[in-house]
């Protein structure tokens, strides 16, 4: 394990190398092909059906994360009550990525996008600023969730203002999910304050492989005959993701320093 001092310099050279790269490289464009997801068809009257419902996982994590957490005991898990905010913002931003993807995927175009891309920032920086708080200070955690999330949602509002005059750029939006993952494996380096540390392993192995499915959306939904897509089983991963975060939460417990 990397002492606590050793961690805060690594994440501090880790942001700067992130910010460094995302400035090297050349702008990325938006395809308008991005939109065209392989399984389009309708029922019950619900456009884009798979894409759409399969948020419904999102919604039902994002809920029941905001009850427990808003319950006696949900208080009561967090050695610093500091700590409980960036895991409601977690579970917030899951409800709202539920009803944001739904509006984007009943009628997928760029400006759908951006109300399916700014709830992800605030559960991908609020899970970031969380693993800070336990695993490098809880003040360092705190002072970071807001400027984190304002960072993540700014990337969004960037790609849409570039999009706006015909200079569209996913470099910071790309760079905010790469730190906000990258940074999972870098702070379980550091001393737990708390059991179920391979939760966290979990968490960011069910995230990969919800990448390699979208990248996959065709010739998945093309394998086993049209039966689901790869956006699809993207979204159900994503969404079981939500479920282990409150699924650690519910189980883990403070360790004895």
């Amino acid at each position: 394990m990397t002492s606590q001092r050793t961690g805060a310099w690594a994440l501090a050279s880790f942001t700067i190398a992130v910010v460094a790269v995302t400035m090297l490289v050349p702008r990325i464009h938006q395809p308008l092909s991005y939109h065209n997801f392989a399984d389009q068809r309708g029922w019950l009257g619900i456009p884009n059906f798979g894409n759409v419902v399969s948020n419904l996982l999102f919604a039902i994590a994002g809920v029941w994360g905001l009850l427990f957490l808003c319950r006696q005991h949900g208080r009561e898990i967090f050695v610093d009550p500091r700590e409980r905010l960036a895991y409601l913002l977690v579970f917030l931003g899951l409800l709202l990525t539920a009803l944001g993807s739904s509006y984007y995927h009943l009628a997928a175009d760029n400006s759908r996008l951006v109300w399916d891309r700014l709830p992800m920032t605030i559960a991908f920086m609020a899970l970031a600023s969380a693993m800070i708080a336990e695993r490098i200070s809880v003040p360092a955690g705190s002072y970071m969730l807001p400027i984190l999330i304002l960072i993540g949602m700014g990337s969004v509002v960037w790609w849409w203002h570039t999009e706006q005059i015909c200079a569209g750029d996913l470099r910071f939006y790309a760079a905010v999910q790469v730190y906000a993952v990258l940074v999972l494996p870098l702070m379980l380096l550091l001393p737990p304050r708390y059991s179920r540390s391979s939760d966290f392993v979990v968490i960011f192995g069910l995230y990969i492989t919800a990448k390699i499915l979208e990248t996959l959306d065709r010739q998945i939904f093309a394998f086993d005959r049209h039966t689901i897509s790869g956006h699809t089983l993207k979204h159900l991963a994503a969404g079981a993701a939500g479920f282990w975060i409150l699924r650690m939460l519910q189980k883990r417990r403070p360790l004895q320093s």
